[in-house]
């Protein structure tokens, strides 16, 4: 294993332990010295992979945008028709029987207010990762009215906007209620909204 591969384990060792804090506990309430004890990674070491706590949570936000766009992506490009992949991306927001819904994992309902007033850069980064996540729905919207799946709208990349602020105002809406209703209650309201007449 070359000294190159072996930084970068150690780099993403240090992003997916931060990850898992970050996103339980919020970016202001995780210490440094916890995020390099749950990477067993030397407390001396993490200024080497990253010069500040910013600069760890810019790569850990570009980190998180990038995977999130990866699998989007794979649903977009997989089977089915736009409404069919319009709908797995809303149902997966929800928990299931053995997984964490996209609701508890999401670093934008956890960290949006607090990087904004925290970090001009990583507001930002998630900024840009939700408009591009934004364009994609828009996307599948457009593709979905050319085949007949879901009916047309007069600006797609406006309605994309309302449908992923409706998941994400559900989503805060359940963390504070510790309810998937609001959640559940969005997925029936996208389903209906996505239903040919």
């Amino acid at each position: 294993m070359t000294e190159q591969k072996k930084s970068d384990q150690t780099r993403q060792k240090i992003l997916t332990a931060g990850r898992a804090l970050i996103s339980k506990h919020g970016f202001g309430a995780v210490g440094l010295a916890r995020i390099l004890r749950e990477s067993d990674v030397p407390k001396g070491s993490f200024y080497y992979y990253f010069p500040s706590k910013d600069a760890f949570g810019q790569a850990l936000l570009h980190d998180y945008v990038d995977d999130y766009l990866a699998r989007m992506d794979a649903l977009c490009s997989g089977p089915g028709s736009a409404r069919d992949k319009l709908l797995s991306f809303w149902s997966a927001w929800l928990a299931h029987a053995h997984s964490e819904g996209i609701a508890n994992q999401c670093l934008v309902v956890k960290l949006g207010a607090e990087v904004a007033d925290l970090s001009d850069a990583m507001r930002r980064i998630l900024d840009d990762g939700v408009a591009q996540l934004v364009g994609r729905i828009a996307q599948l919207l457009v593709a979905g009215a050319e085949e007949g799946s879901v009916p047309p709208v007069a600006d797609p990349r406006a309605t994309a906007q309302m449908l992923y602020a409706k998941f994400l105002g559900a989503a805060i809406l359940s963390k504070l209620s510790q309810d998937q209703v609001p959640l559940q209650q969005a997925l029936s309201e996208t389903t209906d909204f996505l239903t040919i007449r």
